[in-house]
């Protein structure tokens, strides 16, 4: 979502003339688009500030995105504006950073407040885009030539203009060879209509990101994640029935207050069992304003970062599992990258693929046959 943004600011810039600067002392308006999700994307804005101080009597600042009142309050003295990103980007259109993949935010905000989370906060209620706007847009996108659509929300099945499964059967429907994608979805509201239409909808990748945050009841409870882990199974259970080559990932939270060693063994019994692809590990850090913020944070430092270890360990096996299943398989990528005579791109199940071939191939599908397995990816070589 901030890259969707980004990309609406650069167009804000380039009509009013200004061009990218290579470098941050050479710039004359230096715009950060912030993020709170996380203490360390803060920290990262807080660590750009000496080179903003030093930066020689006359450039002008903006600091934009999801920003905490706290955080509002110290870095407003140190940027000559703090703007409201829903302010800045609204009816913007982007200017896409890559011509063959497209992020397309289909509705902003979220009403679900989960314990540890900001970003109804800084972002406000949900509010979807129309259908039609959405649509059109994608449209004039295959048009240019693009081959990989990101629908982007921060809880996509809660898009209200029509259904989220309308939506995806229209744009299903445009004419024109392209796949799409969405992140990120609620397992709340994950529906079995949903399951079908991700099934029956042949541009819809086998591509799930399903957050399950914590593999305790218990902790989902204090985290006011609406669901139970049988839920959560029982959903992956029907997924991969009715689209047994799905590749899953999910995000999970390690260390959040209160969470014993019992505890979190449930996450790695999950772990273990759902066997997922990719998972975003996270360590809790404390967001104030949040719910969460008036627990003690009382799980050491040291512990959460075990505790991540061991995910990351079984996620290594489990992953390295699924991509083995490859081996000797002829599948679709889209190169977006070149680098020392390798391409990499993407599969249509969303795996990383680095093949050789010529530069002139990014963009456009290619078949590749598979020959390694890596962890985090896949090796092949161009039919």
């Amino acid at each position: 979502m901030n890259k969707s943004d980004s990309e609406r600011i650069a167009n804000i810039l380039e009509s009013k003339k200004y061009e990218p600067a290579s470098k941050i002392d050479e710039a004359d308006l230096i715009v950060v688009n912030m993020c709170s999700v996380r203490q360390s994307a803060v920290d990262r804005v807080y660590g750009l500030l000496p080179k903003i101080k030093n930066l020689p009597v006359g450039r002008r600042t903006i600091l934009t995105g999801c920003i905490l009142k706290k955080d509002r309050r110290k870095l407003s003295k140190e940027f000559d504006e703090v703007v409201e990103i829903k302010n800045l980007i609204k009816d913007i259109k982007p200017k896409y950073s890559n011509k063959f993949s497209a992020l397309v935010p289909i509705m902003r905000g979220c009403n679900n407040f989960c314990a540890y989370c900001v970003v109804p906060y800084t972002r406000g209620k949900e509010v979807s885009r129309p259908a039609e706007e959405i649509i059109c847009e994608i449209k004039k996108l295959i048009k240019q030539g693009c081959k990989e659509i990101w629908l982007l929300g921060q809880n996509v099945n809660s898009y209200s203009d029509i259904s989220f499964l309308q939506l995806l059967r229209k744009i299903n429907d445009i004419p024109g060879k392209f796949w799409i994608r969405f992140t990120s979805s609620h397992p709340k509201d994950f529906s079995e209509e949903l399951i079908k239409t991700m099934k029956d909808c042949k541009k819809v990748t086998p591509y799930l990101n399903l957050p399950v945050q914590t593999g305790d009841d218990e902790i989902l409870k204090k985290m006011n994640r609406p669901y139970s882990i049988t839920r959560y199974k029982n959903i992956i259970k029907k997924v991969r029935k009715e689209i047994p080559n799905i590749c899953l990932s999910t995000d999970v939270i390690v260390g959040f207050p209160g969470e014993t060693k019992k505890q979190f063994e449930n996450t790695v019994k999950l772990f273990r069992k759902i066997k997922y692809d990719m998972a975003y590990i996270n360590k809790y850090s404390l967001r104030a304003g949040t719910a969460a913020a008036k627990l003690k944070d009382n799980v050491p430092a040291k512990e959460k970062k075990r505790r991540e270890k061991t995910l990351n360990e079984i996620l290594k096996q489990t992953a390295l599992a699924n991509n083995k299943k490859y081996t000797g398989k002829t599948i679709e990528v889209l190169p977006t990258n070149y680098k020392d005579k390798f391409l990499f791109g993407k599969s249509f199940h969303y795996k990383t693929v680095k093949f050789k071939g010529q530069k002139n191939l990014i963009g456009k599908f290619a078949k590749i046959k598979i020959t390694d397995a890596l962890t985090w990816g896949l090796k092949g070589k161009l039919c």
